[in-house]
């Protein structure tokens, strides 16, 4: 993982890496290249402490290795980020940007992945 933090980026002066092909003239990122991913040092966005007590807070749980909670951490990430792009749909329906309670209430009835979850933001 060191040798990973240790690639030159964009704008770093190597000019012939793989990140550097992807830029335009003048550094711009290609057209649908899209967001640069967040740096390998930081691989879960969500703070992996925070994760490992909500684990330990189960009576059941004596142990948790680090790569469990960053595999719980990372799932978690996947399932918020699935579950508020489709409730977006349903806010873009609406002429709205804002994600409210009925989107999440649509895309939870609609969508059979979401099954689960009815009747749990009553």
């Amino acid at each position: 993982m060191a040798a990973a933090a240790a690639v030159p980026g964009p704008g770093s002066g190597s000019g012939s890496g793989p990140a550097e092909a992807a830029a335009g003239p003048g550094g711009e990122e290609a057209a649908g290249a899209g967001p640069q991913c967040p740096g390998p040092a930081r691989l879960a966005r969500l703070p992996l402490a925070r994760v490992k007590a909500l684990v330990k807070a189960d009576p059941d749980v004596t142990l948790a290795s680090q790569e469990a909670v960053f595999v719980l951490a990372r799932a978690t990430e996947l399932f918020v980020e699935t579950i508020a792009k489709d409730a977006y749909v349903y806010a873009q329906q609406g002429k709205r940007k804002t994600l409210q309670r009925k989107d999440l209430d649509n895309a939870i009835e609609a969508i059979d992945e979401f099954a689960f979850l009815e009747g749990t933001l009553d």
